[in-house]
């Protein structure tokens, strides 16, 4: 933090063609926010707004103070919530960026993405190139992050995108306007983490133009473990929102299928020798009782929500 007290905009260089605002979703992680907004400090293009929505009060208390220029909003607690009212409270923006509140974006990452929606119209969706996640195993440290985004900025930058299936929700870009014209937002009916509401939203968008990830658009994502929903009710979405969204018809039987058997699979594997940052009991018996339900016709993404 610079400590001059000025706000976002004053902050910006020279009036850009486009107007981003970067959309923070966050629930009990209020020490890892602040890393996150002082990294936004550092981009080489800043945003020309932030906005922070937390699931309560206490989520985004002090926040505003701390960093002048921010808005800070609240909405019932989920992600699909949240990010909808960030889509709402930001609609007069060109482009809205997602960015989980344990994201570690490259200084570069705005500018990034601005760089590929001004030079390429058909694309409406844009996720960036994550260097390291720590959701596949025990999560990293804020500093290790650093780290290592300092290594991988040693290399030359490239400027290539390719078109991807879907983004990846801890750092995704949308063009507004599409959103907008279509009346699009995120389904509510995916609960709490919202497990691949990233999916979702992104097949949903493709009926208007390009899905794609962007390269030098950086970034490492810290997986941080806690203020996640539990083992027992993961498992259950493992099995539920895949499902959903076959019938929903915005994600392949095949694709859909892949990671609903996957993640049960594993979960039955590594029951009786678990990681220790993962609840594979819990998550197991989350599969076990959402098999039951889809059996009992009765399965729904929404019923995450009694266990």
């Amino acid at each position: 933090m610079n400590g001059t007290g000025s706000n976002w905009s004053e902050e910006r260089v020279h009036h850009p063609p486009l107007r981003i605002v970067v959309g923070i979703a966050t629930s009990g992680r209020p020490l890892i926010l602040a890393r996150l907004l002082e990294r936004l400090r550092v981009q080489t293009r800043i945003a020309d707004a932030v906005i922070v929505c937390g699931a309560s009060p206490a989520d985004v208390s002090g926040i505003e103070s701390a960093h002048p220029g921010l808005r800070c909003i609240t909405s019932d607690r989920g992600l699909t919530i949240q990010r909808n009212a960030i889509l709402r409270a930001g609609a007069a923006f060109d482009l809205v960026v997602f960015l989980d509140d344990d994201f570690v974006p490259c200084p570069g990452y705005l500018q990034a993405v601005e760089r590929t929606f001004m030079t390429r119209p058909d694309v409406v969706v844009g996720t960036g190139h994550v260097v390291a996640d720590g959701i596949r195993g025990p999560g990293l440290a804020f500093e290790d992050a650093l780290k290592t985004l300092q290594q991988d900025g040693q290399a030359e930058p490239t400027r290539e995108i390719e078109n991807v299936y879907s983004a990846y929700g801890c750092n995704m870009a949308i063009r507004i306007d599409v959103v907008r014209a279509r009346g699009l937002e995120f389904d509510e009916t995916l609960p709490l983490y919202g497990w691949l509401e990233d999916v979702d939203f992104s097949r949903r968008m493709a009926a208007y133009g390009r899905i794609v990830k962007i390269d030098a658009a950086r970034g490492v994502h810290l997986g941080v473990k806690s203020s996640r929903q539990s083992g027992r009710r993961l498992g259950y979405s493992q099995v539920s929102n895949p499902l959903y969204l076959i019938r929903k018809g915005t994600c392949s039987s095949s694709k859909a299928l892949k990671l609903m058997s996957r993640n049960v699979v594993a979960n039955v594997a590594k029951t009786f020798r678990p990681e220790p940052y993962i609840d594979r009991a819990g998550r197991l018996k989350g599969n076990i009782r959402a098999l039951l339900d889809l059996l009992a016709g009765r399965l729904s993404p929404k019923r995450v929500l009694s266990l």
